[in-house]
């Protein structure tokens, strides 16, 4: 076991030694192609469309110069001071800052306001069309005084103050709208939660933001993901060392903010690392994660009024929760559940809309979006008839393997249903698997059939979910230098060698795999736990493996919560898992169980002839690395996954047939992963 988690350890600790150089030492080119930061017609195009108002709108062009006042101090109710910069519309040959009145966007970054990087700070684009910029610190980061707070009450509190300060800035018109992306998206729907109704704040952008921390990033299927969290916290923990600025203009006061800066190693870093590995409180969904999530109380944001554009991407970190996040929305607009799926003929509102693209987390460019985003703050900051409201489909979605942009209103989606493939034997002549199995439409007959998969604790790197975790960093170095995309993410062959594969036969006609997927496998184990991955993949007639998503369960979290899961038509499509403590049961060994495997929502078009593959592995490192604990019960184990009449294991993919869905008239981001 020693072994095993060395190894593991060492794959999490090159991840973050890699990613902190990349983000705090390493130059990124930008090719001419990722912005369209002068250039705001350029990707919204006009055809038939039921956005018919928004489809012919076109952004205004830049008509300001940018005016910048720096660390502008503001004094929180409880004495802690935050430093902000705020960039003003200015008068293009004086510099100085334009009369206005000019509505407020505000940016609360953990990252430092220095950096000047859209999406994580400052964005011209909007500046020099007519909106005032304020980018904060948040508490205990940069030059803000205090300790940081990891999108903790206070910080949440902070922003509220925030909007009101800003809404009191001179030459504000008093409507305030939220920017950013990531920890700034999702302090972005925390704020809207807490800011009441009748705020200054009017409206909200939350780029790439999670639903549920735990089950969205942190972990999946109970596994911690150290891919992710170990460089992201190396790379937060980094960025407190640095000095803030106020140690060159008051050295006393200097110091003391940079000392409240690096006590947050001792103090949240370590203990947060400790905990969660030694299988502690953190490993388990309780307060920590929850008082973090926005799925805890989106009907507050709602209810405040507050209209929300949310872009996510199908290969994000927040995958899974950018779609739930459009969920609980639009149900909390119908005044249902918002963790509830949709109802088949639910009303829609414009006022909440999701752009799903082929994104990763560090490939989704916001100067891409800059137009889209614009015409959402001038309707709703400068009640300007952009259009961008008025539609019945507020739901864009990207279909991979296709690169078309689809308009839709619903989730599960308009015209899917859950469809039942088992798991079965034979050899289908189409992967180099230890099984090469089928999926097929009918339920076993035979008393007997079941596949054999050792634990291995270890997994082909550099596929699709390496790519994934790891923020898709390797896809923006490749994208810089115009070098294609990483192998694995395009074919996961390599992958599927360590593992069971079932593969449907080749589809006559076109379909589109659309929204969650449940695994259920009928299982035992030698050991009292269990690992289970499931990656789905489009096959094409060539044999290459596109992978589409994934999901992931450890055997003692199996317990299900029917009330929160979704299902459909009878059939169960997304299975929600509690993951605390007191869920959790150890397996029996040598007795059959059941595991409902949630894999994340995906949009996929499955051209005539390909086939989908769902291949069930036993890890993937170092994406998913567990606890000690957990590591001690699973080394060693053998499972025995069944395939027949008694124990029928099978996937619920949601199918909609080629017609389900209508082109969008608007091209809602770039296309490429």
């Amino acid at each position: 076991m020693a072994r095993y988690q060395q190894q593991r350890r060492a794959a999490a600790c090159a991840a973050s030694c890699v990613f902190t150089a990349l983000l705090l030492g390493f130059p990124i080119p930008t090719s001419a192609n990722t912005t369209l930061q002068d250039q705001p017609s350029s990707h919204i195009r006009t055809s038939r469309s039921t956005l018919n108002v928004f489809s012919a709108w076109r952004p205004e062009p830049p008509t300001y110069g940018v005016n910048v006042e720096k660390n502008v101090a503001i004094t929180m109710s409880d004495g802690n001071i935050l430093y902000a910069d705020i960039y003003r519309p200015a008068d293009v040959s004086t510099g100085q800052p334009a009369a206005g009145p000019f509505p407020v966007l505000l940016a609360m970054t953990p990252y430092r306001k220095d950096i000047t990087i859209p999406g994580i700070g400052y964005d011209p684009y909007f500046v020099k069309r007519g909106y005032i910029e304020v980018v904060v610190d948040v508490r205990g980061t940069g030059s803000s005084e205090g300790s940081w707070q990891f999108l903790g009450q206070r910080e949440i509190q902070d922003g509220v103050e925030l909007i009101h300060w800003c809404a009191k800035l001179p030459g504000s018109t008093g409507a305030v709208g939220m920017m950013g992306e990531s920890y700034l998206g999702i302090n972005q729907l925390l704020v809207a939660e807490d800011v009441g109704p009748n705020s200054p704040l009017k409206c909200i952008v939350p780029l790439v933001a999670a639903n549920d921390l735990y089950r969205d990033t942190a972990f999946m299927g109970g596994i911690p993901d150290l891919e992710f969290s170990l460089p992201w916290l190396s790379l937060r923990a980094g960025l407190d060392e640095l000095p803030p600025d106020s140690l060159l203009q008051n050295p006393g006061l200097g110091l003391e903010t940079a000392l409240q800066h690096t006590s947050a190693l001792s103090g949240f870093y370590l203990p947060l690392l400790t905990n969660i590995e030694s299988g502690g409180t953190d490993a388990y969904n309780g307060p920590f994660w929850q008082s973090r999530s926005p799925d805890q109380n989106l009907e507050a944001i709602v209810q405040n009024g507050i209209p929300a554009l949310l872009v996510g991407g199908w290969f994000d970190l927040f995958q899974r929760g950018e779609i739930l996040n459009y969920v609980g929305l639009q149900n909390a607009w119908n005044h249902l559940p918002a963790e509830a799926p949709m109802q088949p003929n639910e009303t829609v509102t414009g006022r909440y809309q999701l752009i799903m693209g082929p994104w990763y987390h560090l490939t989704m460019m916001p100067t891409a979006l800059d137009p889209i985003m614009l015409a959402w703050y001038d309707r709703w900051l400068k009640n300007e008839p952009t259009g961008i409201d008025q539609t019945n489909t507020p739901l864009h979605v990207y279909a991979l393997s296709q690169g078309t942009w689809y308009d839709a209103a619903r989730v599960p989606f308009d015209g899917s249903s859950p469809v039942t493939y088992y798991l079965s034997g034979g050899r289908t002549g189409t992967a180099n698997s230890l099984n090469d199995g089928w999926l097929l439409p009918n339920p076993p007959t035979s008393l007997t059939g079941a596949d054999t998969l050792p634990y291995t604790g270890l997994s082909v790197p550099l596929n699709r979910a390496t790519v994934q975790w790891f923020m898709g960093a390797t896809e923006l170095v490749n994208r810089a230098f115009d070098l294609p995309p990483s192998p694995g993410t395009q074919n996961d062959t390599a992958f599927e060698s360590t593992g069971l594969t079932y593969t449907t036969p080749a589809f006559s006609h076109g379909v589109f795999l659309a929204g969650p997927i449940d695994v259920t496998l009928y299982a035992e184990s030698t050991r009292p736990d269990a690992e289970f991955v499931a990656t789905v993949e489009d096959v094409a007639p060539d044999g290459k493996a596109y992978p589409l998503t994934e999901g992931a369960l450890l055997g003692s979290f199996r317990a299900v919560d029917t009330q929160k899961s979704w299902y459909v038509n009878g059939k169960l499509l997304m299975p929600f898992h509690p993951y605390t403590q007191a869920s959790e049961s150890d397996l029996t060994p040598g007795h059959v169980e059941e595991f409902d495997i949630e894999v994340f929502p995906t949009f996929d078009y499955v051209a005539p002839g390909h086939r989908i593959r769902v291949t069930i592995t036993t890890s993937d490192v170092p994406h998913l690395i567990p606890t000690l604990p957990q590591s001690a019960n699973l080394v060693g184990g053998v499972y025995q996954i069944e395939r027949n009449s008694a124990y029928a294991s099978y996937v619920n993919l949601p199918i909609a047939p080629a017609d389900a869905f209508s082109p969008s008239p608007v091209s809602w981001g770039p296309g490429g992963s």
